[in-house]
């Protein structure tokens, strides 16, 4: 792995800028840039063919200073400790900058999911879950969907769960199908707190919401963006999107649903009617007024980030930019709105059905999505007051305003 886009490297320089400007004490900083717990474990799975095969599992429990450690559990062929490393590590300064008391928590599984039959499927999760069910539970560590997870994957980990422990613990685990203790407003909110965050951002810069938008990463993030943008904009026109099977491209603009049903239908966007081919990079680099990266890290880097040309990148997806990519969209004024503020929305959902499962009280849809759009107006508004007062890129003042929380909560808990 390259080192400089391995993105626990990226995440620990990340965190560096912001203890260095705060001034943290050597061991308080110490603590913070490395995970306080990781499980690395093999998962023996008996194949449809009656063969054995064994995977490779990962859960880390990055901090719990300011509660229990939440966060996904992501299905990938190219998964590592290290991405896993990050992600927690994002989670940390993700539940810290909307404020919700939870540490940060992340989980995953070397596999190619699109290639495993549903009963292989269930029969890793639930050995995944065999793996560290000692160390879960809703006031310990609370496991969610990711990458190629699903609910009805998390519906086969909270009965494992169940199963193991002898008793219902419906907050152990979410991202649940309803039924069975899912929460209202869970499909669409990392989208729905983005599109919140880019509203706000569009009020503070003066840039028109009905204007253009893009989306690199045509997953339920990026689906839901789609949609949602102009819901909660009053307008827009989606020129671009992308996924794993290329991109396509229309100045005039697509109708947002009909290419979403087109993806549900056939799995991919390319051959959509009408619809002019367009390579990843360069969608990227399209001159629009705000650019949804929603796939995976590292796709904004020293390399092409002089041609960014977006006036806000709202990034949906994890780690998307690279630190030197940060300081070039900064001294080009483009305005990105951080990962782990702009794709909170899923956490924060995720914390209300924590919530909501402990006490088997659930809210209407209506007071979720007052809840979330609440949380995310704040957060942002916190973001950007800190970035003009430190006069910073925003993702430092993002890390300022959670490092600065997480690190009052080591101090009060005497770890330091």
């Amino acid at each position: 792995m390259n080192e400089s886009l391995n993105p626990f490297k990226v995440a620990q320089t990340q965190f560096d800028e912001a203890a260095e400007r705060l001034g943290l004490e050597p061991g308080l900083r110490d603590l913070l840039r490395w995970p306080r717990r990781e499980y690395v474990f093999t998962i023996p799975v008996r194949m449809d063919d009656g063969s054995t095969r064994v995977f490779h599992g990962y859960r880390v429990q990055y901090n719990e200073a300011r509660g229990p450690t939440k966060g996904g559990l992501r299905w990938h062929p190219e998964e590592t400790i290290d991405t896993v490393r990050a992600l927690a590590a994002w989670m940390t300064w993700k539940t810290a900058v909307v404020d919700i008391p939870l540490g940060g928590g992340k989980g995953g599984v070397t596999c190619d999911p699109k290639k495993l039959s549903d009963g292989e499927k269930e029969r890793l999760a639930r050995g995944w879950v065999r793996a560290v069910a000692r160390e879960l539970g809703e006031h310990r560590d609370v496991p969610a969907p990711d990458v190629y997870t699903t609910p009805q994957i998390m519906a086969w980990m909270m009965d494992e769960y169940e199963t193991i422990v002898g008793r219902s613990h419906p907050a152990v685990i979410t991202g649940k199908p309803l039924p069975l203790g899912g929460s209202q407003g869970r499909n669409d909110a990392t989208a729905r707190g983005g599109v919140y965050t880019v509203r706000e951002a569009c009020q503070a810069l003066g840039i028109d919401p009905a204007g253009t938008y893009a989306i690199q990463g045509f997953g339920n993030a990026g689906q839901y963006a789609a949609l949602l943008h102009p819901e909660i904009l009053g307008g827009g026109r989606l020129v671009a999107v992308s996924d794993t099977s290329g991109g396509i491209y229309n100045p005039d603009g697509f109708d947002p649903r009909e290419l979403v049903e087109f993806k549900r239908d056939n799995g991919k966007v390319s051959q959509f009617p009408g619809a002019q081919s367009i390579h990843n990079e360069e969608l990227l680099e399209l001159d629009v007024n705000v650019l949804y990266p929603s796939a995976l890290e590292n796709v904004i880097t020293a390399g092409n980030a002089d041609r960014i040309k977006a006036k806000i990148s709202c990034e949906l997806a994890n780690g998307p930019t690279t630190p030197e990519a940060d300081e070039i969209l900064f001294k080009n004024g483009v305005h990105v709105i951080p990962d782990f503020l702009a794709n909170a929305g899923g956490v924060t959902v995720s914390y209300f059905e924590q919530v909501q499962g402990t006490y088997n009280y659930f809210w209407p849809l209506e007071e979720i999505h007052q809840k979330l759009d609440a949380h995310m107006t704040r957060a942002y508004r916190e973001v950007r007051e800190m970035q003009q007062e430190m006069q910073v890129h925003p993702r430092l003042a993002a890390y300022l305003v959670s490092v600065t929380r997480v690190a009052e909560a080591v101090k009060l808990r005497g770890w330091v």
